[in-house]
């Protein structure tokens, strides 16, 4: 996940980035977080990420229903932070994430 690193190392802090990086890694890289988002009705926002054209916006809120409360439990374990900053975070900093790992508009191979 070396790529990440890169890209957002400059733009986040390291808690952010930390968690951000586990997110992905852990449902299996970009191709996983957006097939999670597709299927749990967020697609119209994942795909603006991966697109060439402006992030659609995605709420803490929208975030916790993507992911289910176990999911988001189990970060906010795993990173030391609470449930709401788990959401808050992957709210701010995954559209990005996932923009800057797709900057052809394509998902990567």
């Amino acid at each position: 996940m070396g790529v990440l690193d890169g890209i957002l190392g400059g733009v986040i802090g390291a808690e952010a980035l930390s968690l951000v990086k586990g997110y992905i890694e852990k449902n299996g890289g970009i191709e996983g977080v957006v097939a999670q988002m597709e299927q749990t009705g967020f697609g119209q926002q994942v795909k603006s990420w991966v697109g060439t054209g402006p992030n659609l916006p995605i709420s803490a809120e929208q975030i916790q229903q993507a992911l289910g409360s176990d999911r988001v439990k189990d970060l906010a374990a795993k990173f030391g932070v609470s449930t709401e900053k788990v959401s808050e975070l992957l709210a701010q900093y995954l559209p990005t994430a996932v923009d800057k790992a797709t900057p052809d508009g394509k998902l990567p191979k």
